[in-house]
């Protein structure tokens, strides 16, 4: 659905985008992940056919955005970050009209705005005057709007920005009901965003695309770093001999916890789990067993490895 090859973005004495390439499959939610000032908006901006790139090319459904304009807008459902209504036109009219200007008959505009304003929870406030909505509602407006000529490909950007805890709810409810049905790119800064809708995460830092992965993967990619916890009932002694004879284990720490049960914090060597190791050891030995987890790493713990090198260079 997206094809973007070797795309860069300068403007006067900077560059927002440097070189970068990805593709999205059709279907996929996709996340757009970076600090402010990262090129998520710019990407964004490119993508949708509202500004030329430097250099490179991009392709949506197949067609060049910057040769084939036409075709490749058609296919597209955008909402930028500062979501650009018509505060003083009611919600039903103003999408009615959107409708028709992106292409739709009298009547088929008819049937998609009465659609995608029960997809998107707007049947109640149809007749209200957009100004007079709360910024949950224009936000509901502004992905009604991108999905009334039913797009391929739907760019948001920043979608819950300025949300309450319920509209952000709400908002990204609606956004993963769209997979499959559509392609989604989202770009944002805010970690958790991510987690709980896209299957796969584009990392962006000072203009270049550093990760491009499932969030499993990327899981998977830092698993050596991860600690196996184990909470023991044996000899302090004992457990130490053992994790130093176990040629699986790099590091470990065992500290004391309540009545007889020590904890024990061990990192595996690159590519070992040690879980059916410890299992096997405590059934072995006779010794009671309560908690055996592998800490995971979060959305945050990766991005800030993925970015920190970049960083430092750039320091």
């Amino acid at each position: 659905m997206i094809q973007v090859s070797n795309l860069t973005k300068r403007y006067a004495g900077r560059t927002a985008v440097n070189d970068i390439s990805f593709t999205v499959a059709p279907g996929e939610i996709v996340g757009l992940l970076g600090p402010n000032g990262a090129g998520k908006s710019t990407t964004m901006r490119v993508l949708a056919g509202f500004m030329p790139g430097t250099s490179g090319t991009v392709r949506v459904a197949g067609f060049d955005v910057f040769h084939e304009s036409d075709e490749a807008r058609r296919r597209i459902g955008y909402m930028p970050e500062n979501n650009p209504l018509y505060p003083e036109m009611r919600v039903r009219e103003y999408l009615k009209f959107r409708a028709r200007l992106k292409g739709l008959g009298w009547r088929h505009s008819r049937s998609r705005v009465s659609t995608v304003m029960e997809q998107c929870g707007l049947t109640d406030v149809s007749r209200r005057v957009i100004g007079q909505l709360s910024k949950g509602y224009k936000q509901r407006v502004g992905l009604a709007d991108a999905l009334v000529h039913e797009p391929d490909l739907i760019i948001l950007d920043e979608p819950t920005i300025g949300l309450d805890p319920h509209q952000i709810r709400s908002v990204r409810a609606l956004i993963k009901s769209l997979a499959g049905k559509h392609t989604v790119l989202i770009s944002t800064h805010i970690l958790p965003e991510v987690e709980m809708m896209c299957g796969r995460v584009l990392i962006m830092f000072d203009g270049r695309v550093l990760a491009s992965d499932t969030p499993e993967n990327l899981q998977r990619r830092m698993a050596g770093g991860s600690q196996v916890i184990a909470e023991i009932a044996a000899p302090a002694a004992a457990l130490r001999a053992a994790w130093e004879e176990l040629p699986e284990v790099e590091q470990f720490d065992v500290s004391a916890t309540d009545g007889e049960f020590f904890r024990c914090a061990l990192t595996p060597r690159p590519g070992s789990d040690l879980r059916p190791a410890i299992f096997a050891l405590c059934a072995q030995n006779g010794w009671p067993l309560r908690e055996l987890t592998r800490s995971r790493h979060s959305l945050e713990d990766i991005y800030v490895q993925v970015t920190k090198p970049t960083t430092e260079e750039a320091e």
